[in-house]
């Protein structure tokens, strides 16, 4: 059978490894498992969500609402903006695949970072689109906007901060380019670690209202798989000009949110205290592997999230490194998959972060001696 033949050179996006796979293949206690790989908030939901989805689990036979009513006006509340400048998506990477989609076809041109969120460059091949990447690892504004003088572009992806590697340009630098971008190009403010960003540093803060009022080419990005704690439930959001948020209705699938997520977001948004202390212990816990990093010789790049992104000595394999943490229950996530020889490490709790510390320790000292007799 022959398939659409843009997906022949397609890659396949490569998820983190789930705690079941551990177990099933080192034999691991579950219990003793620590999943740092997927940037999921390490303190679980709101208490209030989870009273919330025990409430309506017997509701479960009944479709959601598909207007989406209540979600779009408590997130119309919180950033200032109307109810029909927001749309919905199972994840805000179902956002980014109806943008990709609407503004992309096979004589398009996408501009992103050279190490930036995977599905980025997944969803623009998918439509035969031409992909632009920066010479550098991390965000240059400067990079972008001679990438962009020189070829032009439909669509722009910004990930402030980025994933998988932590770094974050300021807002100034943001609204710089972006007054030298045409109108009839279309750039995607990926926010899904803004609430980080914006708690470390008021200047790498971006807000949907003002983006989007002051370029209406603009589309920004938010989750609840971060910050609220939601990332098995699946909820993102796009916030834009009216005119663009009607015509990415047209690509969203009836029903594309479930109940239960529906309600797990709305009552998230009412428990900003929890996201706060959440978001505060992440960074008090992140001194511990920059310190680590530091006492180790290992360089890292400052992060704006809630993880941190190790380049490893020369002495060292990240595949190998990431290889033996796994077996002994530790999940992270290998860069090798971006051309890296770097680790990314979800900041977890207080007891988990020193356990992998002491695991990390462990493992680079074992691989150090062995090449020492080799």
């Amino acid at each position: 059978m022959k398939f659409n033949s843009v997906l022949e050179s397609l890659k396949t996006y490569e998820a983190g490894k789930p705690i079941e796979l551990v177990v099933r293949e080192y034999g691991v206690d579950p219990k003793d498992i620590i999943k740092l790989a997927s940037n999921e908030n390490p303190y679980g939901a709101s208490p209030k969500v989870t009273a919330k989805i025990q409430e309506l689990s017997k509701n479960m036979f009944m479709y959601p609402d598909d207007s989406m009513y209540e979600l779009k006006e408590a997130l119309a509340n919180k950033y200032s903006v109307a109810s029909n400048n927001i749309i919905i998506g199972s994840g805000s990477d179902q956002v980014i695949e109806f943008c990709v989609h609407a503004k992309c076809g096979e004589d398009s041109k996408v501009i992103m970072s050279k190490t930036t969120f995977a599905m980025y460059e997944i969803y623009a091949k998918q439509t035969g689109a031409t992909i632009l990447k920066t010479p550098d690892d991390e965000h240059n504004i400067e990079q972008f906007k001679k990438l962009y003088e020189e070829n032009g572009a439909d669509v722009i992806f910004l990930c402030l901060p980025n994933n998988p590697l932590g770094e974050c340009l300021s807002k100034e630098e943001v609204y710089a380019f972006l007054r030298q971008v045409d109108e009839n190009t279309l750039v995607i403010v990926d926010g899904a670690y803004q609430e980080y960003a914006s708690y470390k540093d008021a200047k790498k803060q971006i807000q949907p209202s003002d983006l989007i009022h002051t370029f209406p080419n603009t589309i920004y990005l938010g989750t609840f798989s971060k910050a609220y704690s939601l990332g098995g439930m699946r909820v993102g959001y796009g916030i834009g000009h009216p005119e663009m948020i009607k015509t990415l209705h047209k690509l969203r699938p009836p029903f594309n949110i479930t109940t239960l997520s529906l309600a797990a977001a709305i009552e998230a948004l009412k428990d900003e205290a929890f996201v706060q202390e959440c978001i505060a212990k992440n960074f008090e816990e992140m001194k511990q592997y920059e310190a680590y990093a530091k006492s180790n010789n290992i360089e890292y790049i400052p992060s704006y999230t809630n993880f941190i992104t190790y380049k490893l000595p020369l002495e060292y394999i990240s595949a190998q490194v990431a290889q033996a943490l796994l077996e002994k229950g530790i999940i992270i996530r290998d860069l090798t998959s971006y051309g890296l020889n770097a680790i990314r490490i979800t900041i977890g709790r207080a007891d988990q972060n020193q356990k992998v510390l002491n695991a990390l320790d462990e493992v680079l000292n074992s691989l150090k001696t062995a090449k020492v007799y080799d």
